[in-house]
């Protein structure tokens, strides 16, 4: 008999003994089962890092202890929704609106003074501190942070925001769910 048949005779052999022990860790026929399968799924598509001479058995109670552990970690991650409540409240805003408010800002960002606008990318979007901006612009951090300010301020009253809860996606998609949720609790 040729060792790789040797090899699948044993673990069907070892189908029973996996199964239980997949029982003891799920405490679910059926998942039990699917275990099993996946199991001997792996061990088949891996046969080539099988050492031939050590322990098939081990191999495989390892390899599906794995496997139960991982899937352990994805479903504890999952929230059951058997009748659609939570997907229903689930919103996605087109990505267009993104596009068009990158557009709108970057517009809003060409009309601040070149000062206002080089401290704000340094500090804004390069995550410098105030103290780096300082040296870079030659000036003092003072003088940098009332830019800044001066520059947020300017933007703000540029994109008609008035307050940070009505800039962002946040806002948007309150204001589409918000109606949504409160005409579903009465």
């Amino acid at each position: 008999m040729a060792a790789r048949d040797r090899l699948k005779d044993d673990l069907v052999r070892a189908i029973p003994s996996l199964r239980a022990f997949a029982l003891s860790l799920c405490g679910n026929a059926e998942r039990a089962d699917d275990l099993v399968q996946e199991t001997l799924m792996k061990a088949w598509a891996n046969l080539t890092s099988f050492v031939e001479g050590t322990n098939l058995s081990a191999w495989l109670f390892t390899i599906l202890r794995n496997a139960f552990y991982s899937d352990f970690r994805k479903r504890r991650r999952e929230i059951e929704d058997a009748d659609g409540q939570m997907a229903g409240r689930l919103a996605s805003m087109p990505a267009q609106n993104g596009h068009m408010d990158l557009q709108d800002f970057r517009a809003a960002l060409m009309q601040l003074p070149p000062s206002q606008r080089e401290v704000l990318i340094l500090i804004g979007g390069s995550g410098m501190s105030y103290e780096e901006v300082a040296a870079i612009c030659n000036c003092a951090v003072g003088t940098v942070k009332s830019r800044v300010n001066r520059a947020r301020n300017r933007l703000a009253q540029i994109l008609s925001v008035n307050s940070v809860d009505e800039f962002g996606p946040d806002a948007v998609v309150q204001a589409t769910v918000e109606p949504t949720l409160v005409s579903s609790r009465n």
